[in-house]
C-alpha cells in the first residue's frame, strides 16, 4: 500500500514536470529587459525566448518575432531548443511507461515486468530532469555574465526571465518523480538485512537413522 502511494506521488510530480517543461518550453521571457528611458511612459519591455523575441512598451503596443533562422541564433539558444525538446519527449515516454509499471494499475503483466516498465519509466524521466536543467542553467550563467559585463550598455542587459525559473523546477519535479520510480522497482526485504535465512541443519542421528531404515529395505 506504501509502494503504491508512494508511485502515486511519483506520477504527480511527473505530470507537474511535464506540463512545466512543455511550458517553459513555449514560453518566451527566458531573457528579460525593461528599459524605462527618459520617463515612465516611454517605458519599453523586451523578452528573448528560445522561439521568437517579443517587445511591448507601457501603451499596450505588443509585437514578437519569430525566430527564423536556426543558424543565426546564438550557441546557448540552438542547444537549449534541442535539450527543452527532448526533455519533453523523454519525460512523454517516461510518465507513459512508469504508468504501465505502477502497482495500481492493472496493466503490464507480471511483477517482474511491472517493474522492469516502472524502472525504465524512471530512467527516462530522470533523463528529461538532467536535459531540462542544462537550458536553465546555461540561460542562467549566459544572463549573469551579459549583466555583470562593464562594456555592455544598460539598455542591452537582460536578467533571467520567468521561463527560466519554471525550467529550473520542472527539471527537478521530473528528476525527484524519475528517482521515486527507479527506487519503487527495488525489491526490499528488510527482514533479509536484519535476519539473514537460518540454513536447516540436519543431524547426523537423523541421517544415520534413515542409512539403516534403507538397509533394512534392502535385507
Amino acid at each position: 500500500m506504501a509502494l503504491a502511494g508512494l508511485q502515486l506521488l511519483a506520477l504527480v510530480l511527473g505530470l507537474c514536470g511535464v506540463s512545466g517543461v512543455l511550458v517553459a518550453t513555449v514560453l518566451p521571457n527566458w531573457k528579460v529587459n525593461v528599459d524605462v528611458g527618459s520617463n515612465i511612459i516611454t517605458a519599453v519591455a523586451q523578452v528573448q525566448g528560445l522561439w521568437m523575441d517579443c517587445v511591448w512598451d507601457s501603451t499596450g503596443m505588443f509585437s514578437c518575432t519569430l525566430k527564423y533562422s536556426l543558424l543565426a541564433l546564438p550557441t546557448h539558444v540552438q542547444v537549449a531548443r534541442a535539450a527543452m525538446v527532448l526533455a519533453c519527449v523523454l519525460s512523454a515516454f517516461g510518465i507513459c511507461i512508469a504508468t504501465v509499471g505502477m502497482k495500481c494499475i492493472r496493466l503490464g503483466g507480471d511483477k517482474d515486468t511491472k517493474m522492469q516498465a516502472s524502472f525504465g519509466g524512471g530512467v527516462c524521466l530522470m533523463s528529461a530532469g538532467i536535459s531540462g536543467l542544462i537550458p536553465a542553467v546555461w540561460y542562467t550563467k549566459e544572463s549573469i555574465a551579459n549583466f555583470q559585463d562593464l562594456t555592455i550598455p544598460e539598455s542591452n542587459k537582460h536578467e533571467p526571465g520567468g521561463a527560466v525559473y519554471i525550467g529550473f523546477i520542472s527539471a527537478m519535479l521530473l528528476f525527484i518523480s524519475g528517482m521515486i520510480f527507479c527506487t519503487s522497482c527495488i525489491k526490499k526485504s528488510p527482514e533479509a538485512w536484519f535476519y539473514p535465512p537460518k540454513q536447516k541443519h540436519i543431524s547426523t542421528a537423523k541421517l544415520e537413522g534413515n542409512s539403516a531404515y534403507i538397509r533394512k529395505d534392502y535385507v
